[in-house]
């Protein structure tokens, strides 16, 4: 049945085009009682883009006297703001859109009003052959209703009704409600298939009314086109959904008002306060962060989140903002407020907040002894091992550390899963560290094979080192190939492609590259360095001297030791 209706819609929306130029008058009839205040309901709705040139124009009405409306959804696309224009010729400002439904262009919206004349939404819809009124719009006065009735009644979503009506109309009369006989608004009249059609079409006002925005409402790329703020759900799991996902989509001066919302719409919400918070710490506002912060601890339920994320937004301004001085924020009073977090709800992820904040003090053995406490619970058993073995390095054990490492890759089981990639790269660079080349080339072969298409240049530069140091030579030639391929302009991998092929006895593809080294960087030493000593090796000392001498000028320290090699 829904797929019947929207097939109706798609014709008469194609068959708008070709009838532009032929117009239709509405059939006069006797006004019912009830048109002089209908009409004061109704309103015209103007869209804008950014420049304010207009963008499109249709109708709508009041649904109830708190300035909620509804209207067609298409004009809104794109927008940057919107207004209407009530029945007296006043202007009022559209607030925010509450719910839309692209299929059946509808939108329910707030406009800003004191006090708005509403029509009365039909809880029971109009059956087939029943009489319904088209109220138009029109600027103080009455205008004439268009009589017509129901020539069907189709059922769609939960209950609700889409109309074919007999009644002539035409598309300046779109977005106007329906009546019934008791003034009651059962329909909002859509656009008809032709110009001078006498075949009319309506969608059910109760569907309009039920239009709200959902939790990842916010996330569907028509909307976030449109620059018109958007309600937040009734509902606060998912009004704090909105407000997570939001973040990434929206631009910092429409965030921050979508905030401000969330804070008005629910004040005893500790979410709205944090996410300001972390607004203001943004733009360098530590003291309005700070307010913020305080006031979450003073609205909040949940007493031990709120110092959580009070200290977390304290720790977080030290490390990556440090340069940037707010006296009053300390790690001491992170420490605190993550220590009476855990007072008040003893959970594993204070105890780790508390260990990350001792470590950025330094206080290495201290952070240790936290994190081999939360090793023994299972929910971050191998990332405090990988942290424990960061403590045991900074202490200057890196056997210790080492062993860490191993404990934080034994909590998976081969195959791997993804989730131990972290892990597999810490453990074969701490490997390489210790001379142990070989076995840091299977963990970062293990790597490979759970990152393959995130890998990047580097990644296969640090392989090629272990893979030469380990005696592997192809394949540490085929990695510092691949690394050149995918950062050809990086000189680093470049000069240890040169090296590789020297170090094989590829003295002539050493010489190549070390002249691409140097069309790279013509004032770095390396390449000279580089392209002397393969020239000398294959025995062209003259031009090699030349070179090794080029290179000492250029400040490189090794190259008189070669100088001096290859005069004798």
């Amino acid at each position: 049945m829904e797929k019947t209706i929207i097939t109706k819609i798609l014709k008469r929306v194609l068959g708008i085009l070709p009838l532009l130029f032929f117009t239709t008058f509405p059939i006069a009839a006797q006004n019912p009682s009830w048109a002089k205040r209908a009409a004061n309901a109704v309103f015209t709705l103007k869209t804008f883009n950014n420049d304010g040139s207009l963008l499109a124009s249709v109708n709508g009405f009041f649904i109830n006297e708190q300035g909620m409306a509804v209207s067609s959804f298409a004009p809104f696309k794109n927008a940057q703001h919107a207004v209407i224009i009530d029945a007296q010729g006043k202007e009022m400002e559209v607030d925010c859109l509450t719910g839309y439904n692209d299929m059946y262009d509808v939108a329910k919206f707030q406009v800003l009003a004191k006090k708005t004349q509403a029509l009365n939404i039909a809880q029971n819809p109009a059956d087939k052959g029943a009489k319904l009124w088209l109220m138009p719009y029109a600027v103080k006065k009455v205008p004439v209703c268009t009589q017509g009735t129901v020539n069907s009644a189709e059922q769609f979503g939960e209950g609700y009704t889409y109309y074919t009506l007999d009644m002539a109309t035409t598309d300046q009369q779109v977005g106007c409600p329906i009546l019934n006989e008791q003034g009651e608004v059962v329909g909002i009249l859509q656009p008809s298939a032709s110009e001078n059609s006498t075949t009319a079409y309506a969608v059910s006002s109760r569907f309009a009314n039920s239009l709200h925005m959902a939790g990842l409402s916010q996330n569907d790329p028509v909307l976030r086109n449109i620059k018109i703020a958007k309600a937040l759900p009734d509902d606060l799991s998912e009004a704090t959904l909105s407000l997570y996902i939001s973040a990434s989509t929206m631009d910092t001066e429409e965030y921050d008002r979508l905030i401000d919302r969330f804070i008005e719409k629910f004040p005893q919400a500790t979410d709205g306060y944090v996410y300001r918070a972390r607004q203001k710490m943004g733009k360098e506002d530590f003291q309005g962060a700070d307010d913020d912060m305080k006031q979450a601890l003073k609205v909040a339920d949940t007493k031990d989140d709120a110092h959580y994320q009070y200290a977390q937004l304290i720790f977080q301004k030290i490390v990556y903002q440090n340069d940037k001085p707010y006296d009053p924020w300390t790690l001491d009073l992170a420490l605190k407020e993550s220590q009476t977090a855990f007072e008040l709800n003893p959970q594993p992820l204070y105890r780790q907040q508390q260990a990350q904040i001792l470590y950025a003090q330094q206080q290495y053995d201290t952070a240790y002894d936290l994190y081999m406490e939360l090793a023994k619970t299972d929910m971050m058993k191998a990332e405090s091992y990988y942290a424990a073995a960061q403590c045991k390095i900074q202490k200057g054990d890196k056997e210790a550390g080492l062993t860490l490492l191993d404990s934080a890759v034994n909590t998976f089981t081969k195959p791997y899963i993804k989730t131990a990639a972290p892990y597999l790269l810490a453990r074969a660079q701490a490997l390489f560290e210790a001379k142990k080349y070989r076995p840091a080339v299977n963990d970062y072969n293990d790597y490979e094979t759970l990152m393959t298409a995130q890998l990047n240049a580097r990644f296969y530069f640090l392989r090629e080192q272990a893979e030469f140091a380990g005696h592997l030579y192809q394949q540490a030639l085929n990695d510092i190939r691949r690394a050149v391929e995918m950062e050809p302009n990086e000189l680093v991998y470049r000069a240890e492609k040169a090296n590789v092929e020297l170090r094989v006895g590829m003295t002539d593809d050493a010489i190549e590259s070390a002249k691409e080294c140097i069309s790279i960087a013509p004032q770095e030493s390396d390449g000279y360095l580089l392209l002397g000593l393969a020239q000398c090796v294959k025995g062209q000392k003259t031009e090699g001297l030349a070179n090794l001498t080029k290179a000492k000028e250029l400040g490189n320290s090794q190259a008189q030791s070669l100088i001096d090699k290859y005069s004798k």
